[in-house]
């Protein structure tokens, strides 16, 4: 358990993520979505990260059920706010949002203090619970100012009433998480996508601000929304189809792993958690089986051998940290 900046929220090193249990791409039974939760208890999984975004409130409705047969104090969850959930009727569903529910409600871009403390008590409402440990402002990337003069400012209130123990911000890019780190007091940012083996754009600032700030970060998209999971054709990248370029970069990274007796999932999972301030890693997880998998990858040992191929071939850059090697 690793603790969020200076305060006295901690959160396990790997993390279960809940936008799967949302129905993210496809239908997911309610029973599955139950023995996803479970099994991440199971396997030692104590921190997790859900949002009103993932299905229009399921992923947090089904959270909240199936932690609800466990000690309020035996874990910790996080929501995010910057998106409240107005009733629709025009009908259909929400797959344009990359979700397989019905469209029951729309989303409202709202950072405003008001929007977040609404977005809260709904979230609250929707998961069970009477309080969240960490909140987060969530993808204000086309709403900076009122996210920065309205949102954060909000969430510094209710963390300083006690409502919630940690505050931050989540979002798909380094750039504008690095303006929190510097110009705010947040105690976590989630960086998403932006840390991985394809991609260490976070690398340049971000993560030695938060170094420096003593901020911690929470990495989300370790696969790159599937890509270094499984490379194969059609896998996803930043949720669109990768390239070929890329594919043939996670391929390459594949056949590395192959040769040094690892797996690439492991290995990705691996370099995440190896910088000093990522505090946690969230795994997306749908079903029983990919939460069991992913414990087993993040418990595996990646071979020294392995990361200096990386870097010998250009394939990591030599300033990014690796995990240190265990002695024998």
């Amino acid at each position: 358990m690793n603790r969020l900046g200076t305060s006295a929220v901690e959160v396990g090193e790997p993390g279960f993520g809940a936008a799967g249990i949302g129905n993210l791409y496809a239908e997911l039974s309610e029973e599955q979505a139950h023995e996803a939760v479970e099994t991440a208890w199971a396997v030692g999984m104590r921190y997790f990260d859900t949002a009103p975004h993932y299905g229009l409130g399921l992923s947090e409705r089904r959270l909240g059920a199936a932690l609800r047969e466990h000690p309020r104090t035996a874990y910790t969850i996080s929501t995010k706010v910057g998106r409240r959930l107005e009733p629709s009727d025009e009908g259909g569903d929400d797959l344009a949002n990359g979700f397989a529910v019905p469209a029951t409600h729309r989303r409202v871009w709202d950072f405003s203090a008001d929007g977040v403390r609404r977005s809260l008590d709904a979230s609250l409402e929707r998961l069970g619970l009477d309080r969240v440990d960490v909140v987060y402002l969530h993808d204000p990337d086309d709403h900076a100012e009122q996210a920065f003069h309205e949102g954060y400012p909000a969430l510094e209130k209710l963390r300083s009433e006690g409502v919630v123990g940690a505050i931050g911000a989540g979002m798909n890019q380094a750039e504008m998480l690095t303006r929190f780190v510097r110009d705010t007091d947040v105690d976590v940012v989630l960086c998403a996508g932006r840390y991985t083996l394809l991609d260490q754009g976070a690398l340049a600032e971000l993560l030695p601000a938060a170094q420096e700030r003593g901020t911690s970060v929470v990495i989300g998209g370790a696969f790159n929304s599937g890509l270094l999971a499984d490379p194969k054709p059609g896998a996803t990248y930043n949720y669109a189809t990768a390239s070929g370029e890329l594919l043939d970069r996670a391929l390459h990274l594949k056949a590395v792993a192959d040769r040094h007796g690892t797996t690439l999932r492991a290995a990705a999972l691996a370099f995440c958690v190896a910088h000093p301030v990522v505090a946690s890693v969230l795994v997306g997880a749908r079903t029983a089986k990919e939460v069991r998998d992913s414990a087993e990858q993040f418990a595996a040992h990646v071979p020294a051998s392995f990361w200096q191929e990386l870097r010998g071939t250009g394939l990591l850059p030599a300033d990014a940290p690796v995990p240190a090697e265990e002695p024998s």
